[in-house]
């Protein structure tokens, strides 16, 4: 290897250790790995920035504000509301309900797909007492193998076809990953619906799904004792009700006091804080026979804005929302003390910590109150996902027709390669603005900023691993290693690493990383790089084993109260059933 092969290998090997860490956001990651290849000398530094004029980088961004339109035009929550009489049967309320978010999630972003089905998904379960756990998994992964089957579903399959246009000078056309994504949807679909469910753990799904507070009976709440509560002077048994459900005291302190735990002969006093573990509703009849009073992050202003209509809201933040990492104070800022947090669940894990203590985690749900007039925006604003019963948006047929319209104009210039992909979605985009049916405002607001960072990163440090010879080598010494094995196996290999390091790291990040090793191999073989192209887009996009692969994955972890080892027990024998199936449909539909 030359110095900067070294190099060039030793700043990849520490981004993915970094990713795999997961203490630093992955678009800071990216970041930090282009710098460092820029202070090195291998990325020029008038070429630093080429990332953001990438079409795979301007067609995510595109893509990512056309899901927003759907959404507010409320095309997904008609498709929805229509199958709601259909959910009455367990499989076919699993089946149908995973088959929607897979279609939805082929033409839009999966993340989005998701974030749309989730409300659906929780209020069927309590309509019919099933446990969330039940179908939030399958629903995850139907969003995740829908974005296999067209060149927009998710980020991989973007990159991927722009790949192929900077070595063949053609990239995919939107719809030649259907023919191998589709039949491997279906047969996802068909695996998770029939099989793949009763692979979650038992205690999962024997959680009851409440009526109001959806599946959450693991919240986090303070309660201080008032000076006229009988408590004072009493032993904490006590306390009225606190043995009849299922609520627990986890700990006690004193307003600026750390967390203790509570201790049996311990006389409870006026101004101590009980944390509590439990369901709100049955935390609130502790408030009333107790005298006990709720504590929460509102304060004087926050009485002051949003006097009138209060609501109460669960919402769980998505991977790069502004909460992730930050406090209590943060929110209350960035909120203008308009939202005030009542509770808090964390992966059905217990939280010993004082909330205002706790820093915020993608995947944490979050109990709010607020104004019932605008909770539901500032949600949206703050990079929170709605869990709790709300009305569906339902859109007019006007509407619903002219956003469909426009986007199918869209993919039909595309598809006949009447202007390129980034155009025709960019073009889609304008239309929606001038057309009002998505507001000026709000435009820029859809574009998840740390997936275009991360993108428009690594795209140079992906050319830096080729222009340094690495990529060529790393496919040299593999197919060193596999000369005895057909090109069958060799493809087989490449999937299985594509698919390990997908459940690692960010999948978009996978796709850059391994496409170019891809096209080396191939041309080494001296054999058709499109299937393994395909390959590496079927690999990227399988992100089952693990909660923080897919954010798809992360935004049902807290919600489905799961727990990290819980996804591989489904999604091992999915991946197991897509490395078969798909290696010869790979061959089938592109030829060697």
């Amino acid at each position: 290897m030359t110095f900067d092969q070294k190099l060039i290998a030793g700043i990849l090997v520490l981004t993915v250790a970094l990713f795999i860490w997961g203490k630093y956001r992955h678009d800071i990651v990216a970041a930090l790995s282009l710098g460092s290849c820029i202070l090195a000398g291998l990325v020029p530094s008038d070429m630093a920035f080429v990332g953001f004029g990438h079409p795979a980088v301007i067609t995510v961004a595109a893509v990512l504000v056309i899901s927003e339109v759907m959404r507010r035009c409320g095309v997904v929550d008609l498709i929805s509301q229509s199958l709601m009489p259909y959910t009455n049967n367990l499989l076919t309320h699993i089946l149908l309900l995973t088959a929607v978010v897979t279609v939805a999630s082929s033409f839009m972003n999966n993340v989005g797909a998701l974030a749309l089905m989730l409300p659906v998904a929780i209020t069927t379960c309590a309509k019919h007492n099933r446990s969330p756990a039940i179908i939030l998994m399958p629903l995850a992964f139907g969003s995740i193998l829908g974005g296999m089957t067209t060149a927009i579903g998710t980020p991989p399959n973007i990159i991927i076809a722009m790949m192929r246009a900077e070595v063949t000078g053609e990239p995919f056309n939107m719809f030649d990953f259907s023919p191998v994504g589709v039949a491997i949807a279906i047969l996802g679909v068909l695996f998770i619906g029939l099989i793949g469910w009763r692979f979650i753990p038992k205690a999962r799904l024997k959680r009851s799904a409440p009526e109001h507070l959806f599946a959450i009976d693991d919240y986090l709440t303070e309660v201080i004792i008032t000076e006229q509560s009988e408590l004072v002077g009493q032993r904490p048994d006590a306390i009225k009700g606190l043995g009849e459900g299922n609520i627990e005291v986890v700990g006690i302190a004193h307003r600026h006091g750390e967390t203790m735990s509570m201790k049996r002969y311990q006389l409870l006093q006026a101004g101590d804080i009980l944390i509590l573990q439990g369901d709100p509703s049955e935390i609130h009849s502790l408030l009333d026979n107790n005298d006990l009073e709720l504590i929460t992050s509102a304060d004087k202003k926050f009485e002051e804005l949003t006097q009138g209509n209060l609501t109460l809201v669960e919402g769980v933040i998505k991977r790069g929302s502004c909460l992730e990492g930050r406090d209590v104070p943060f929110l209350r800022r960035r909120s203008n003390s308009s939202i005030a947090l009542v509770g808090l669940a964390r992966e059905g894990k217990r939280v010993q910590r004082r909330i205002r203590r706790q820093k915020f985690r993608a995947g944490d749900i979050l109990l709010l109150q607020g104004a019932a007039d605008s909770v539901e925006e500032q949600l949206a604003e703050l990079g929170l996902v709605p869990l709790a019963e709300r009305n569906l948006l339902i859109g007019t047929n006007r509407r619903v027709a002219m956003a469909l319209t426009i986007f199918a104009g869209a993919v039909a210039l595309g598809v006949l390669k009447i202007l390129p992909l980034a155009i025709v979605f960019v073009m889609a985009v304008l239309v929606y603005v001038l057309l009002e049916l998505i507001p000026v405002r709000n435009l820029y607001d859809a574009i998840d900023w740390p997936v275009i960072i991360l993108l428009a990163s690594l795209i140079p440090v992906g050319r830096a691993l080729e222009q340094t010879g690495l990529t060529e080598l790393a496919a040299t010494q593999l197919l060193s290693a596999t000369s005895h094995l057909p090109i069958y196996m060799v493809m087989g290999m490449l999937l299985i690493m594509t698919m390990w390091l997908s459940d690692v790291i960010n999948n978009a990040a996978t796709a850059v990383v391994m496409a170019p090793l891809a096209y080396s191999i191939a041309q080494g073989l001296n054999v058709n790089p499109d299937a393994f192209f395909m390959t590496v887009a079927i690999g990227a996009s399988c992100a089952f084993m693990t909660p923080i692969g897919h954010q798809s994955n992360t935004l049902v972890m807290g919600p489905g109260g799961y727990q990290f080892s819980d996804y591989w027990r489904m999604g091992l024998p999915l991946d197991v059933i897509i490395v078969f199936a798909s290696i010869p449909l790979i061959l089938l539909v592109w030829p060697l």
